[in-house]
């Protein structure tokens, strides 16, 4: 039970601070073309980690 009311508490803030992240950003002008390759090179790191087991 206290697993859960922590991982809660984690996402909330989490979310929290995503909503305030994407309401700078809409303010500022980004290159979301670079921010969408660099998440991509992230996911497809992550995934190549667990389906290869290197890395």
């Amino acid at each position: 039970m206290i697993r859960f009311v922590i991982i809660a508490v984690v996402v909330i803030v989490a979310w929290l601070l995503l909503l305030k992240l994407f309401r700078q950003m809409k303010e500022a002008r980004v290159d979301w073309t670079g921010v969408a390759t660099i998440i991509g090179f992230i996911v497809l790191a992550v995934y190549l980690h667990y389906a290869t087991g290197m890395g």
